[in-house]
């Protein structure tokens, strides 16, 4: 029983930290752009990518966790 609360609570680290990166990326763009809106393109291709890595990064911890608790 122990180890599925370990388990669950590294799971539950695992996807807050790539949310609250989520959430600095697009709370850091939203102010790029009230201050420079002509930076859109540029603003918005690197939001996009620190996004991407983020949620690869869930994923990739989602997938690991899951393995984990298959195994006994």
């Amino acid at each position: 029983m122990e180890r599925n609360i370990a388990l669950t609570i590294i799971f539950m680290i695992c996807i807050l930290a790539p949310s609250m990166v989520m959430a600095a990326a697009v709370h850091s763009s939203i102010g790029a752009l009230g201050r420079n809106p002509s930076a859109a393109p540029k603003v918005f291709t690197a939001m996009t990518i620190a996004l991407i890595f983020a949620e690869a990064l869930a994923i990739v911890a989602f997938l690991v966790v899951w393995q984990l608790f298959a195994v006994r």
